[in-house]
């Protein structure tokens, strides 16, 4: 995989949203212009009551930011909530799923690397083994995966520093050019929230 040498420069207006293949979830690809072939970068609108496909990767992992809403994401046999400018970071061998189970559209921008050019649509690759990213039917929702194990999953939560590291309200707006920090808050089940208040 080559590094890109030179900038691009992706507009709003330079965006081609479609609906996902599986669960027609639209998306925008912000990368597929520039050539990238070590990050991806999709913004992905979910509507309400929906969900994204139950996934995992080879090598990519994936860093997952809510921009508008509040997110809901299935990692493993958990569901962790996401609060506006809120992030989690997932390994590639972690299943999981966005889903959006409230009456408002969720706006995630979901940032991964290196690419698994392999997977991509088009890809040359004529013998493509799916089921190493969809190892379970990946159109399955909560209801069907209630009988999958629990386990604890190591997740990383973008908070800024005035905001406690137990709480997951969003963050309070700040001034322009402030820069929120990442923590690694989250990685003990301590700071995870409460059955009651997710």
């Amino acid at each position: 995989m080559k590094p890109v040498t030179d900038y691009t420069r992706i507009g709003p207006d330079d965006l081609l949203w479609r609906p996902s293949n599986l669960m027609k979830i639209p998306n925008a690809d912000f990368l597929e212009r520039t050539g990238s072939e070590n990050l991806s970068a999709r913004l992905w609108r979910m509507p309400p009551h929906s969900a994204n496909t139950l996934h995992k990767h080879l090598r990519q992992e994936e860093f997952y930011f809510v921009l508008e809403g509040t997110g809901r994401i299935r990692i493993g046999g958990e569901t962790v909530t996401v609060p506006k400018h809120g992030g989690v970071l997932v390994g590639p061998e972690q299943l999981r799923q966005v889903f959006n189970d409230t009456d408002v559209e969720v706006l995630w921008l979901i940032v991964g690397a290196p690419e698994e050019l392999e997977f991509l649509q088009g890809s040359k690759s004529q013998n493509m083994d799916l089921s190493l990213i969809y190892p379970q039917d990946p159109t399955q929702t909560e209801p069907q995966r209630s009988r999958l194990p629990n386990r604890p999953v190591p997740v990383f939560l973008v908070h800024r520093p005035s905001v406690r590291r137990s709480s997951l309200t969003p963050p309070a707006p700040s001034p322009r050019g402030s820069a929120g920090a990442l923590s690694r808050a989250g990685r003990s089940r301590r700071n995870r929230p409460a059955a009651g208040r997710r």
